[in-house]
């Protein structure tokens, strides 16, 4: 096996190819570029040419219908050999999950000898849909070849044009098998998450569906709704906006079509999270339309405030830490960066020659100012001697 360039691979990985990807979205060219960096050979294939053709561009893989016209090999016929041609050991379906159903199914027909997995991030009804139509058509031996999976990955901007080949590192991968799933399926599933740098967690898929409603799928509803009171605000209430609404608003900018799909997908456990959103938004609004009519601190406004926000605070503490650990604590250090070349470059370069590792980092910066400022989070034990080398080389610091 070979790395992309024909250079020598830049990790070692266990999964062997070909690899087939099917959906050359971010998801599907970003496990491709991890991939090609192992020396695992990729296929790839999309609905798409045009996406499919960026994919491969971009050093995802090869078009997989390229592969095996040049074998010789009748489409239909794929899964069988000849001269020129290697089957895929693995297929990996990373199509929108309205579709996901049919192509499993689809591949499994098609490559009877491959593992296939996917990477939707709705389980429950894929892996059901999945199962039914196998057992409708007789087929369920192929269903041993069938394990689900899902990385906990992802960004706002959609496509190979945003592919990452570190895009999946330290982030969990869940992997969701059903009651006739091989060993060999599961352990495979396993070695693609671990070779691309991903954190393999076993879960059932309705304890799939219910966690990730929680942790991604109501988030990204509430920053969308949030957003969307933006859209007839005043010039002068935007001018105003600070670093707060850009965290709450971020994941807003995400792709519409693609969210509309993951949401109607995993409606059940969405709407019974809205549900207790819904009861602690009435609770809130009862009291604060009581202070509005009463009077500012009145009506029970005060602790109905303070219970929201109290209970947030508890909600964020635990927020596991980097790679699923415990949470961790930071301090921070914000810094006036000049809004000049080269400024946050030489920030980061002396905070390295001092040994101090930056966990996480927020940048404010309006267009037009002459600064901006860097929130550096770093070890609380190093915080007191970090903040005094960099006064003492020049930087400004922001005391509260």
């Amino acid at each position: 096996m070979s790395a992309r360039g024909g250079g020598a691979p830049t990790r070692v990985v266990s999964t062997v190819g070909p690899v087939l990807i099917i959906g050359s979205g971010l998801l599907g060219a970003s496990l491709g570029l991890a991939l090609r960096a192992g020396g695992v050979r990729v296929y790839l294939e999309d609905a798409s040419p045009t996406s499919l053709s960026l994919a491969s561009d971009v050093g995802a893989g090869v078009a997989f219908s390229d592969v095996i016209d040049e074998a010789g090999v009748a489409y239909a016929d794929a899964g069988t050999d000849a001269p020129g041609y290697e089957a895929p050991s693995v297929v990996v379906v990373a199509t929108p999950p309205d579709v996901a159903d049919r192509v499993i199914v689809d591949s499994l027909l098609r490559f009877p000898g491959a593992i296939v997995t996917d990477v939707a991030s709705v389980k429950d009804a894929v892996v059901a849909d999945v199962l039914a139509t196998l057992e409708e058509r007789g087929l369920e031996d192929a269903t041993c070849r069938y394990v689900g999976s899902h990385p906990m990955a992802g960004r706002e901007r959609s496509g190979a044009g945003a592919a990452d080949a570190d895009l999946f590192y330290g982030r969990p991968w869940v992997i969701v098998a059903h009651e006739t799933t091989w060993p060999r399926a599961l352990l495979a599933a396993r070695a693609l998450a671990t070779d691309v740098g991903a954190v393999p967690l076993e879960m059932n898929a309705g304890t799939h569906d219910h966690a990730v409603a929680l942790v991604s799928h109501v988030p990204q509803l509430v920053s969308s709704m949030l957003a969307a009171r933006l859209v007839d605000a005043p010039a002068q209430a935007l001018g105003l906006a600070g670093q707060g609404l850009r965290d709450t608003a971020r994941i807003a900018a995400s792709d519409p079509r693609l969210w509309t799909a993951i949401l109607a997908g995993n409606a059940g456990p969405v709407a019974s999270i809205l549900r207790e959103l819904r009861a602690d938004l009435d609770d809130l609004l009862h009291h604060l339309d009581a202070a509005a009519e009463l009077g500012p601190l009145r009506g029970g406004s005060v602790g109905a405030i303070n219970r929201v926000m109290t209970a947030g605070n508890q909600g964020v503490a635990r927020i596991p830490g980097k790679h699923g650990g415990a949470p961790s604590r930071y301090r921070e250090v914000e810094v006036l960066i000049p809004d000049e070349p080269g400024a946050l470059g030489r920030l980061f370069s002396e905070l390295g020659e001092a040994s101090i590792n930056i966990e996480d980092l927020v940048l404010e910066h309006s267009a037009g100012a002459q600064a901006g400022v860097a929130r550096v989070m770093i070890d609380p034990v190093v915080a007191d001697r970090c903040a005094a080398g960099l006064q003492e080389r020049g930087w400004r610091l922001i005391t509260h």
